[in-house]
């Protein structure tokens, strides 16, 4: 089974790693800042010179520095001239590779919500909370639900209404914090879904389906709404021609399995229908509706200005981009990412809906909707931690306030999460989450980026551990690729040669190459492509051997032998796969298949 992100890599730059730092500080005595300037992200008066005191990963005291009573033994830290505020959360990512993770807490982003749940990562999420791993806090969403054809492999396939209700039960007991709902579903399995999920008192969010209004979603109780999905739509003077433009587009994506993000070709017909149609008034009642109702928007306009800038030759040349896994930075290329895969018009069209986009936002707020910061990371050009801050500043292009902007990050998310006596403002008893800044973020949103130091569960990372994490980063995705050096090896030799040099240049160069388990996967699937089956058997035995305990491995080396015909070992293989995962759905449906047969 191809994985859609980068996987777990194994590498370490220094002789004592990050989160062995963070297990001694959680034993240390407390940490006081001194003549500290705190935000009060809820839109009171700044308070200069705060002595803040933080103890069992807690805020246990702020009070004026003059009156201020300094634990004995304590950690102090001289912040005069600096700016606390609460750590940052982004609330829409899909991130995988848990060696990065640090680049989160980096930037000050201490939470997350990752919208694409598998198992890997609630496995993550523990070895943070026993302080074994360095990432961000975690709410972790449902594999997708979607419709009968789903776009992405792994998702929950639903049809009909008791599928729906099926998958709401599937998913609660898998442990996912909550429902997340994909583009594709049909109308009645979709509000199935909404009607189980406040039976069993577990929210939903994610896409507005096709066949489903802005309003109805809302009605619906869907919790956000991601992208802006269905936004334009319920915008336009045209509402109900497009509304049925986009039912009888998504029926023949279903019953001809091509589903498409971007609308089916009733819907590209349309042109500029949807922009040229845009009524500030209809807009207002959809706002309305969504204030009354409380559901939450996630706009991850990096995403849309990505899409407005791919012929912008500056994206392409990012300098943070050299913190990124090899592999991420190959797949932004635009002659090959479908995002990034556009015409000259539809360059300008992008370019005009982003302009729209940063109208909806700021009438959003205007609105009083709630909005909370995402960025939709694994996106082209989008960068863990990096692309929080990226997305604040659009708030502030859009038109909301620095202020507004902040809380789209730290006290909106504490709101939406229902955690606002745990997190989201700098008060006493709170979760001691929170970034030092050497400027103000209320004169310029920009300031965010300007961190001296980031406090995570009351474990304080300075300037020079920030510095580590960036230098490890940058060490891990520099690394050479090892599916490249053996696939040279093949073509020159043959696939014993390639194996031998795999494990050489491992017990000898193990921090020259990159030995992820996503690499020789990528060296398998080529060979599979090429129609070398044994050359990919080989390559997929060689994967399992170097990470038996992956049920990817094992589901990838079914498809190659199921794919050579061998009935009996893929089936093996697959089985292997589930027992190790259970929920892997791929694995399901090809003994389905191979049972049939």
């Amino acid at each position: 089974m191809r994985k859609i992100l980068v996987s777990t890599l194994a590498f370490f730059l220094l002789a004592s790693t990050l989160t062995g730092q963070r297990n001694s500080a959680t034993k240390q005595r407390p940490l006081v800042f001194m003549h500290v300037t705190v935000i009060d992200v809820t839109g009171g008066p700044t308070q200069p010179d705060r002595t803040v005191v933080i103890a069992d990963g807690h805020i246990t005291e702020i009070s004026d520095s003059a009156k201020a009573v300094v634990p004995k033994d304590s950690q102090v830290v001289e912040a005069k001239g600096k700016f606390l505020i609460p750590g940052l959360w982004d609330m829409h990512v899909h991130w995988f590779d848990k060696d990065y993770l640090p680049l989160f807490i980096a930037n000050g982003v201490t939470g997350v919500r990752q919208m694409l749940g598998n198992p890997e990562l609630q496995q993550q999420r523990k070895e943070i909370e026993k302080a074994a791993l360095l990432g961000p806090r975690m709410i972790i969403a449902s594999a997708l639900v979607d419709g009968p054809k789903p776009l992405w492999s792994g998702s929950i396939s639903v049809a009909t209404e008791a599928e729906g209700r099926l998958a709401v039960t599937q998913v609660k007991q898998d442990g996912a914090d909550f429902v997340k709902v994909y583009s594709f579903l049909p109308r009645e399995a979709y509000f199935a879904i909404a009607d189980e999920a406040r039976k069993q008192a577990i929210p939903f969010a994610g896409h507005v389906p096709f066949g489903v209004s802005v309003d109805e979603a809302s009605d619906a109780g869907q919790k956000s709404i991601e992208h802006l999905a269905g936004m334009f739509e319920s915008c336009s003077s045209r509402a109900e021609e497009l509304h049925k433009m986009a039912n009888e587009d998504l029926a023949d994506m279903i019953a001809m399995g091509k589903p498409d993000l971007t609308g089916g070709p009733r819907y590209h017909a349309a042109g500029h229908l949807l922009l040229d149609s845009y009524s500030a008034e209809k807009c207002a009642a959809v706002f309305a509706h969504l204030k009354k109702n409380a559901t939450w928007i996630c706009p991850t306009l990096v995403l849309f200005r990505t899409m407005a800038l791919v012929d912008d030759p500056s994206l392409l040349k990012d300098p943070r981009a050299k913190y990124m896994p090899r592999q991420v930075r190959e797949s932004w290329d635009p002659k090959t990412n479908f995002l990034l895969k556009m015409g000259a018009s539809n360059v300008a069209y992008a370019k005009e809906q982003f302009r729209r986009d940063l109208e909806i936002v700021a009438g959003l707020d205007h609105a009083g909707v709630g909005i909370i910061a995402g960025t939709d990371m694994l996106i082209p050009y989008g960068l863990p931690g990096f692309g929080l801050h990226d997305e604040l500043a659009l708030y502030v292009q859009a038109g909301l306030t620095p202020l507004a902007a902040l809380q789209t990050a730290t006290y909106n998310p504490a709101r939406f999460l229902g955690k606002e006596k745990e997190m989201g403002t700098i008060e006493k008893g709170k979760i001691a989450d929170l970034v030092l800044l050497d400027a103000n973020p209320l004169e310029d949103i920009k300031n965010t980026t300007k961190i001296a130091a980031v406090v995570f569960g009351g474990t304080l990372f300075p300037k020079t551990s920030i510095v580590a994490m960036l230098a490890k980063a940058q060490a891990l995705a520099s690394r050479k690729s090892i599916a490249e050096t053996l696939s040279k090896t093949i073509n020159e030799k043959d696939v014993q040669s390639a194996i031998q040099q795999y494990h050489e240049l491992r017990a000898t160069q193990p921090n020259k190459y990159d030995f992820s388990e996503d690499e020789l996967n990528t060296l398998g699937y080529q060979f599979l492509g090429l129609k070398q089956i044994e050359a990919a058997i080989q390559i997929f035995q060689l994967n399992v051997t170097a990470f038996p305990e992956s049920y990817n491995t094992y589901d990838s080396l079914g498809e190659a032998y199921m794919t050579s015909g061998d009935k009996e070992l893929a089936s093996k293989n697959y089985k292997k796969s589930l027992e190790l995962n259970p929920k892997n759905t791929n694995a399901v449906e090809m003994l389905k298949k191979l049972t049939a047969q």
